[in-house]
């Protein structure tokens, strides 16, 4: 599904691309509106570090969140929390809360990029954010503000004007209600920013839910997709991008990859999204390159670096750099080589506490695969790797949560070819017993059932088209587990495909899909671009399935089981 096309760029159109770059990071838009401004005289503007690419929030539990943000050049990053009622004013006396908070310096290593890891706050409040950074004479800069919610807390309780704290007389339990939206695949098959349609508007739409937090499903980039000027659509209008040099080609070296992330903050509506709604963010295969896995060597000619485990220890460390993730086993430490020469990941699986009704679990369907083949072994091959398989049974099993979510970054009975003959995915096309990767996923869901696990729904992307999907034993091969939903999501700013063929062996039934309508559409009118919405209440699961216009397609409640 990628774009094997190489744009050759006039110096006129990367030179456009770059003045673009640097006039949105000296102008406010949606995301740093309120900007503070110094009333010097312009010099000073000029030379005082700028946030180019806006600010972020990420992995926002009860008690903490990661904050995040990129300098234009080396600095000290600072913000600055208050806690806000939901009109966005400071409160004050009871329930008031403000820290200052002093990071690390950015620096070219990280490629101005910082995070700071905000630990003891209180759940269930909203806070105002302000994130600058200071150079290293001690000026301060520019300061970008926005805003998050904690996540309720099982002991969090509120009365009369207050949104979190300590159970105290005549208070009543804090409501857990939250929502959240998901999807995938952003900047895809060469359909960029265009500003003559309002730029990724599927990020506007998403924000303008209001949710308590987003769920990038994977493809948060296409390191693999070229970016051209302009694309002659198949009805012929035509198509333009905003265009930077590290777009004009598959990335290859560090620099081209950390492109892809500054491409993507370009938009003004990620930009607006993300300074106000906070990211988890999982990886799948185009940060690197389409349907790669771990010791691969590629024979795409656009290459001149053929090694995968090269691409992907430089795919994954700009990825980190640009994410707001807050594992400590992620945070700082890229994918090296080991004294063998082969690619050692660094852990990004992992649980987010969204209070007591809802569990995240964050899977790595990248980085511990096994090889693409035609998945019909007899014993178990990777999809996620043992020690991530034995961690999600584990934690899934002892979580507490009314809602377990597995946001995964592929379906699990949707078949995905890679080739002729190979398959990208879980799914094999036999629709008999579990063979290769489907051994490792039906160890889970068995263990699942043994433990008596309840609630549990399976969230994705990946595939370009928004579906509804059943799983039962009553339909299955193989039938050693509970009935569950998988519900699938995206693309947010790519080219539409689908649908798919399912593969029977957990016994899917397709409830819903909409797909494009010819693989490939452009992003142009919205209908076939899809996010997922989540409005999580005391007794239901509420999902929707909704295009870049805001409009729903689908929806579902879910009732707990007890």
């Amino acid at each position: 599904m990628t774009d094997t096309s190489r744009p050759e760029l006039s110096r006129r159109t990367v030179v456009r691309g770059s003045v673009l770059a640097a006039a949105l990071a000296s102008v406010p838009t949606a995301a740093n509106a309120n900007a503070a401004f110094s009333p010097a005289g312009a010099a000073l503007v000029r030379n005082r570090l700028t946030l180019p690419s806006g600010i972020a929030t990420g992995d926002v539990t009860a008690d903490s969140a990661v904050l995040w943000s990129r300098a234009s050049g080396a600095g000290r990053m600072t913000a600055v929390l208050r806690a806000v009622d939901d009109g966005g004013e400071i409160l004050r006396g009871r329930g008031a809360f403000e820290r200052v908070l002093r990071g690390p310096r950015a620096t070219q290593a990280s490629d101005f990029t910082a995070k700071i890891h905000a630990g003891n706050l209180p759940s269930n409040t909203r806070f105002a954010l302000e994130i600058s950074f200071e150079d290293d004479g001690g000026a301060a800069g520019e300061s970008v503000r926005g805003t998050f919610r904690t996540a309720p807390d099982a002991g969090t309780y509120y009365g009369a004007g207050r949104t979190g704290g300590t159970s105290n007389g005549g208070e009543v339990p804090a409501s857990s209600a939250q929502s959240f939206v998901w999807t995938g695949d952003t900047a895809g098959q060469g359909w960029g920013i265009n500003e003559e349609i309002g730029g990724m508007r599927g990020y506007r739409a998403m924000h303008q839910t209001r949710p308590d937090f987003f769920i990038h499903a994977g493809d948060t980039v296409y390191a693999d997709g070229p970016i051209a000027e302009s694309v002659v659509e198949k009805d012929g209008q035509v198509w333009r991008n905003l265009v930077t040099e590290e777009v004009s080609k598959v990335a290859e070296t560090l620099t081209e990859f950390r492109g892809r992330h500054r491409y993507n903050q370009m938009d003004a509506n990620m930009r607006a999204m993300f300074s106000d709604v906070p990211v988890i963010a999982q990886w799948d295969d185009h940060e690197t390159t389409n349907n790669w896995y771990p010791g691969e060597i590629l024979q795409d000619p656009r290459y001149t670096v053929r090694d995968v485990n090269t691409l992907a220890a430089r795919g994954r460390q700009a990825w980190q750099e640009n994410m707001p993730i807050a594992d400590s086993a992620a945070l700082w430490r890229p994918g090296t080589f080991d004294d063998a020469g082969q690619y050692q990941p660094a852990r990004i699986y992992r649980k987010i506490s969204r209070g007591p009704q809802l569990d995240i679990f964050c899977l790595d369907m990248r980085t511990f695969k096994s090889p693409n083949t035609d998945g019909k072994e007899s014993y178990a091959t990777n999809i996620l790797g043992r020690e991530q398989v034995d961690w999600l049974i584990r934690e899934v099993s002892k979580s507490k949560a009314t809602w377990k979510v597995i946001a995964a970054d592929m379906p699990l009975g949707v078949i995905v070819p890679d080739g002729p003959v190979n398959q990208e995915s879980v799914a094999n096309r036999d629709a008999g017993a579990p063979l290769g990767r489907e051994l490792e996923i039906a160890g889970v869901l068995s263990a699942f059932k043994r433990n008596r696990v309840k609630n549990v729904v399976w969230l994705t992307a990946d595939v370009h088209y928004c579906a509804a999907h059943h799983y039962s034993p009553e339909r299955a091969a193989f039938t050693d587990f509970d009935p569950f939903w998988e519900f699938v999501a995206g693309p947010i700013a790519a080219g539409s495909f689908g649908p798919n063929t399912m593969d029977g062996t957990f016994g899917p039934e397709v409830v819903f899909s909409k797909a494009g309508r010819f693989p490939g559409e452009s992003p142009r009118d919205g209908e076939n671009q899809f996010f997922g919405h989540v409005q999580l209440d005391t007794d239901a699961f509420t999902v929707s399935l909704r295009n870049a216009n805001g409009a729903t397609v689908f929806s579902k409640v879910l009732t707990p089981e007890r």
